[in-house]
């Protein structure tokens, strides 16, 4: 008795699936799939304040993606014409680096502890080296950073070149700066471009 009770739910269920997608609601939940996964410009703007103000970034920068995982907030950006990564993470008081990390000596070997920690994810980083200290402005501050040049594995590309920063925000919450791009294509100017602007 039980088959035959299970046998014509799964029968009703298809049905009411045919039915479904026959009045057009495939379509409306490939949509609905859709704006969740690649939300328009507006709701990325909004989901994006909970890292910071990103409204005046220029029209050559588009946000990606707004989210949360694993405890933090993260912004990701794209400038249009050279496919450069600009991220900001709001550490959410577990700090990954420290603006004290950035000015030490030792910076290169936490850097490379933090990329053995993402040595078995969707990507890989290998001979990671300092090539260059700076500052830029974000936040409405002036901030330390330093350049990096590494190889890329399980990425089409094979060497990047980038910078990571920490920030604060007005908040005093704590805010990871990081650009990259290839290595032939990276620009520092696209980077302070875009820091300049997110407040």
């Amino acid at each position: 008795m039980g088959c035959l009770k299970n046998i014509c739910m799964a029968v009703l269920l298809a049905l009411a699936i045919v039915g479904f997608i026959s009045i057009g609601g495939g379509k409306l939940a490939k949509n609905m799939l859709n704006n969740f996964l690649n939300p328009p410009q507006n709701e990325l703007v909004k989901r994006a304040e909970k890292v910071g103000d990103f409204s005046k970034i220029n029209d050559e920068f588009e946000l990606e993606r707004a989210a949360g995982i694993m405890g933090y907030n993260g912004v990701v950006a794209e400038h249009k014409a050279s496919g450069q990564k600009l991220v900001v993470v709001d550490t959410n008081n577990k700090p990954i680096l420290t603006k004290e990390d950035i000015l030490s000596d030792k910076i290169d070997e936490k850097l490379k502890k933090l990329t053995q920690k993402v040595k078995y994810q969707a990507f890989q980083v290998e001979e990671l080296k300092i090539t260059k200290r700076g500052t830029l402005n974000s936040f409405g501050k002036e901030v330390p950073y330093v350049k990096f040049e590494a190889k890329a594995k399980r990425l089409p590309i094979g060497e990047v070149a980038g910078i990571i920063s920490v920030a604060e925000n007005k908040d005093g919450d704590q805010r990871l700066l990081l650009s990259a791009n290839e290595k032939k294509r990276y620009s520092q100017l696209i980077s302070d471009e875009f820091f300049k602007a997110v407040k």
